[in-house]
């Protein structure tokens, strides 16, 4: 795990969130979009947009969701954990099902 600040992040994660602000850099710079255009359209200070493109895991979710969106990757998030392709969430519904289904008993009339 690799502490950052008072945060404690598992390597894999910290791995991901590097790559992850480096592709967003590339992107942007492939589009020509400096970074205090892609600040100011994501609506963020310049240091904020850096500290994106280095991976940092205590930029909000909402920034990284953002800068997405002014690349032209649309919202990518929204259907990053769709229900429907929930796998293991599946199975665990199909486990929680009753074993078997009993008849309700009909109220006695006086």
């Amino acid at each position: 795990m690799k502490k950052h600040g008072a945060h404690v992040i598992p390597l894999p994660v910290a791995r991901a969130l590097k790559k992850f602000g480096a592709d967003i850099r590339i992107a942007r710079l492939k589009r020509g979009i400096t970074t205090a255009m892609m600040a100011e359209r994501i609506g963020i200070h310049r240091s904020t947009y850096s500290k994106m493109e280095k991976g940092d895991p205590l930029v909000g979710l909402g920034a990284y969701a953002a800068a997405l969106f002014v690349l032209g990757f649309g919202t990518p998030l929204g259907d990053l954990i769709d229900q429907r392709a929930d796998d293991t969430g599946l199975l665990l519904d199909l486990t929680s099902l009753p074993q078997r289904i009993r008849p309700k008993k009909k109220p006695q009339s006086l």
